[in-house]
């Protein structure tokens, strides 16, 4: 993948988790990062979500492979922050070649009562905050003139419906199953600039939105919906590093006539 030296990607939920995975990954292989991450709760939210610190803590990782990275703490329901981590991305390196809009929340339930909040906030982050990370990275991967890549995170859920029984659950169905539309319009859109966009569909992974309290809870409590979502290989929860292989894959030259594609990286969750 040493084509990837030298060219900048820009990675929303970087702080921990699979953001993290791939901003790792990317950066061993010569690409410079910016990372951006909210680094505050969000009320809806019934895990602990990253911190600034987290956000720092993934810098040093990515540095430690002789890369660069600038942090920028940046909410991605906002259209105008988002257009600030762009510009941020094109004063420090001079260009942008790779978006990962990857930042998601997960929660399984919310607060009692606040249905409506939590349906916002899961469409919110998950599904315009990918459109707006998009919207605003586009015309500056357009700009350089080099061709590019965008890779959205998506999920199991947005290939397949999921129960849970849960307000929550079905805004991140919704959301998910959103970004599969999103990414092929938008493939159609910027392919005449030789533009690829993607999007991958991992099942549970051992990061911090998967393995918590809550989920815990949740999972003993709802046992039919553990069996429901089970893998077919012999896995319970996916690695990030594994995960973020694939992204490497999909924004490398290996995988330049792959565009408009719904990649599972599962372990046969969706069969």
């Amino acid at each position: 993948m040493s084509s990837l030296r030298g060219r900048v990607a820009l990675v929303t939920g970087a702080a921990r988790g699979l953001g993290r995975a791939v901003c790792v990954r990317l950066a061993e292989e010569g690409v410079h990062i910016v990372g951006v991450d909210i680094g505050r709760q969000i009320a809806t939210v019934d895990y602990p979500m990253a911190d600034t610190e987290s956000l720092d803590e993934t810098r040093s990782l990515v540095e430690a492979t002789g890369a660069r990275m600038v942090a920028v703490p940046a909410d991605v329901r906002s259209s105008a922050e988002m257009r600030e981590a762009v510009e941020v991305a094109v004063r420090e390196f001079g260009r942008l070649d790779i978006v990962l809009p990857n930042a998601a929340i997960a929660p399984l339930r919310g607060p009692v009562g606040e249905e409506e909040a939590t349906w916002h906030d899961v469409i919110d982050v998950n599904l315009t905050g990918a459109w707006n990370t998009a919207h605003a990275a586009l015309p500056a991967v357009i700009e350089g003139g080099r061709g590019g890549s965008v890779v959205f995170t998506n999920s199991t859920a947005g290939l397949r419906g999921l129960g849970g029984g849960t307000v929550a659950f079905c805004a991140y169905t919704a959301a998910k199953h959103g970004l599969v539309g999103l990414a092929r319009t938008l493939a159609r859109d910027v392919g005449r600039y030789d533009i690829r966009v993607n999007t991958i569909h991992p099942a549970g992974i051992n990061t911090p939105m998967m393995v918590n309290d809550a989920a815990a809870a949740f999972m003993e409590e709802n046992p039919e919906f553990t069996s429901s979502v089970h893998p077919a290989l012999p896995v319970r929860f996916m690695e990030p590093r594994d995960v973020s292989e694939a992204i490497l894959w999909l924004v490398s030259d290996s995988a330049r006539y792959v565009t408009g594609v719904a990649l599972p990286v599962d372990a046969g969750c969706a069969l």
